[in-house]
């Protein structure tokens, strides 16, 4: 079993200044793993919701609960959302009689509950598969290509990774959604959601996919929100303060486990990958993703302008703005876009990620380094 100590310091660092914890996650990427690894150094009760005993034990919530002390763990809580204000009121205990650990799948509604009911009250630690960070590096290609769910990067085989994470699919469109509150047929949202992988990494244009699903771009924003409130699509806002340029001021799309994006393209293997016009999209999504889940707390957007200049990623992090470029190339040079924004976002550094080991300069402030150097660059 792979350890996840970032993650589990996150946690900890949560419940240690305040009562509640609400770790939030697709459904199969180590929840449960992780708060059983949290809850066993310390006195806990744990309520599994998908557990019919479990789910009876808390028929009566506030009996239930109110008498409990230690680490109280509810798995698939979006199951009973009106847990939320019984918590409210076991929250604002004083003292303090017991901290709990909310999972869930992050449904909408799990969110707009544990914001609206519970804020000042809970921190959320959005988590999702295993991280180059928590592997060696040397697993970086095997993590690009099976994504970073646990039961697809550990399959013995390519072949068994891929049905994995196609049976996943299957049962996320046909019964996780609807658990969701997503009530859209299943077809229907297979269709939207391989579209959204052909586009990943491009400007989203809501109209366009609407054309080709012959869907209204409303209808079609509400699959986007909702793939994205399940933390399985993630839209990257631009950056567009007034800097005296006409600026893109559409999304970025990204299938956020780059395991789900090649099953979706039918991508079974790294010479399929390699060929793939897509390429270069699933190399800047899973780039993305992985230096996202290293700084939850960075702001991050892109940028572009209507010339062309652009910048795969903004990152606004200790008051510094830092800038990161995405190259699928041997050896990357410097190009206008870098130039652009170099000087029309003013940032302190421009590191450009690439796939190979050697670390170099290109001019003052640009970089160029592997995924792993920039992680820890940025730490």
């Amino acid at each position: 079993m792979l350890q996840r100590p970032q993650l589990l310091a996150r946690l900890r660092a949560g419940l240690k200044t305040g009562p509640a914890v609400s770790l939030l996650g697709p459904r199969q990427c180590g929840k449960t793993t992780v708060a059983r690894q949290l809850a066993e150094r310390t006195k806990n009760t744990y309520f599994d919701l998908e557990n019919p005993v479990d789910l009876a034990r808390l028929s009566e919530p506030m009996t239930a609960l109110e008498s409990l002390r230690g680490l109280i763990v509810i798995d698939e809580v979006q199951r009973h959302p009106d847990l939320f204000p019984i918590l409210r009121v076991l929250l604002d205990r004083k003292p303090i009689r017991a901290r709990f650990l909310i999972l869930g799948s992050a449904s909408p509604e799990l969110l707009r509950q544990s914001s609206e009911t519970l804020a000042g009250r809970i921190t959320i630690v959005e988590m999702g598969g295993f991280t180059l960070e928590e592997l060696n590096s040397p697993e970086l290609n095997r993590l690009w290509l099976r994504g970073g769910f646990p039961r697809s990067f550990l399959a013995r085989t390519d072949a068994a990774s891929a049905a994995w994470r196609e049976d996943f699919i299957r049962t996320f469109l046909e019964r996780d959604l609807a658990q969701l509150g997503v009530q859209v047929p299943s077809g229907t949202m297979r269709r939207f959601w391989t579209m959204t992988a052909h586009s990943s990494g491009g400007i989203w244009n809501s109209s366009e996919i609407g054309r080709s699903l012959g869907e209204a771009h409303t209808t079609v924003k509400r699959h986007l929100d909702a793939l994205s409130g399940a933390l399985v699509v993630r839209v990257l806002e631009p950056w567009y303060a007034n800097v005296g340029k006409r600026l893109v001021k559409s999304p970025k799309v990204y299938i956020r486990d780059s395991g789900l994006l090649h099953t979706l393209l039918g991508i079974a293997d790294r010479p399929q990958l390699e060929g793939h016009p897509v390429v270069g999209g699933s190399w800047e999504g899973f780039v993305i993703e992985q230096l996202l889940a290293r700084l939850p707390k960075a702001n991050a957007y892109y940028w572009r302008t209507q010339a062309g200049a652009e910048l795969d990623l903004l990152l606004f992090l200790r008051g510094r703005r830092i800038g990161i470029e995405i190259k699928r190339a041997d050896a990357p040079t410097m190009t206008p876009s870098m130039v652009s924004a170099l000087k029309d976002l003013e940032l302190h550094r421009l590191l450009v990620v690439y796939p190979g080991p050697t670390r170099y300069t290109l001019r003052s402030k640009v970089e160029v380094l592997s995924l792993a150097e920039c992680m820890a660059e940025l730490a």
